[in-house]
């Protein structure tokens, strides 16, 4: 009789592979088998029957598509003691339940965890309905509100625990598909603490967000083969952000470039500049959507590229900054 191999341990990759939202998903479920205080109210998204209320159908309550209800309801939950996980898509929390998400969450500062999925351009394949390119400027203006938002599957596990331990309100904000990895290895997750993904001392890309985080890596890349050394900051907290990386950026290396999956206009791009003109004036070059209707349908690095956030783009924005570039390329 031959004797069965020992199983193989999976790699890093293996047990990290997924979308964000799926990721988000097992990490919730597991919370919630932590703590019976942590309630999932669904919004017919989709995935969370099988996922969630199969499993702890006392914890899961599916609202519909009533999103400003759901977010007065998870308001009530909170304030009578449960920590509740709200489910829809970024466009549907900030546009269609915006009030409710001020006044009876952000307004009370309740402990309630608006995770959104389909951030940015991620629904490329519905169409600008469901685009949401505005929702960080939003929710960052909301008092007491945390903002997050992840870069990869790694990220979005550390984030979401992170989020259920928090007193407050909490926004995440994920994509839809599957991307590849930021982190390839353990790391030291802090809210409002920024990561130094690569070092440098010329110019600092600022980044939130999966692709934004990805085509800043290979932009880094491209940047190293010409000499420039970039150092690439992931600002996955976006409020509160992480002054004190920002204003060693600023003091530190030529300027500063942003790259989101968000309209250049009160995002991740706006946060930066507001910090350092306040306490290190630099330059900074927001790469992000344009101040213009995106009303194409495509994959969401399709989108992105179409409204010039790009690995070319962010590189040509750097070298600028080094004084090797012009201002039109940029």
């Amino acid at each position: 009789m031959t004797a069965q191999a020992p199983e193989r341990e999976p790699t890093w990759r293996e047990r990290h592979r997924g979308a964000t939202r799926d990721a988000y998903r097992r990490t919730l479920l597991e919370l919630a088998r932590e703590d019976p205080r942590i309630m999932c109210l669904d919004s017919d998204m989709g995935g969370l029957e099988d996922t969630f209320q199969s499993h702890l159908p006392a914890q899961y309550v599916n609202l519909g598509i009533a999103e400003a209800n759901m977010m007065t309801v998870a308001a009530g939950l909170a304030s009578a003691g449960r920590i509740p996980f709200v489910n829809t898509m970024a466009s549907f929390a900030t546009m269609r339940a915006g009030e409710q998400l001020k006044l009876d969450v952000a307004g009370n500062d309740l402990p309630v965890k608006v995770v959104v999925t389909h951030a940015g351009a991620a629904a490329g394949h519905f169409g600008p309905t469901h685009f949401a390119m505005e929702d960080v400027a939003m929710v960052r203006a909301l008092p007491n509100m945390t903002v997050i938002c992840p870069a990869d599957v790694v990220e979005t596990v550390h984030a979401v625990r992170a989020a259920a331990a928090l007193p407050g309100p909490v926004y995440v904000r994920l994509g839809r598909s599957e991307t590849d990895l930021v982190y390839e290895e353990p790391y030291d997750f802090r809210v409002g603490r920024a990561v130094t993904l690569r070092e440098g001392g010329d110019v600092t890309i600022a980044v939130s967000g999966a692709y934004p985080a990805l085509m800043a890596l290979e932009a880094h890349a491209a940047l190293a083969a010409a000499g420039v050394h970039a150092r690439v900051v992931n600002l996955h907290t976006i409020k509160p952000i992480d002054r004190d990386a920002l204003v060693a950026a600023a003091s530190e290396t030529g300027g500063i470039v942003t790259v989101e999956d968000h309209c250049t206009t009160g995002g991740l791009g706006g946060a930066v500049a507001e910090v350092v003109s306040e306490e290190c004036p630099c330059r900074v070059i927001r790469v992000g959507m344009p101040d213009r209707v995106v009303d194409r349908i495509g994959s969401q690095r399709e989108l992105l590229e179409l409204g010039g956030v790009s690995p070319a783009r962010i590189r040509a924005a750097a070298l600028v900054l080094c004084g090797r570039g012009s201002g039109a390329s940029a």
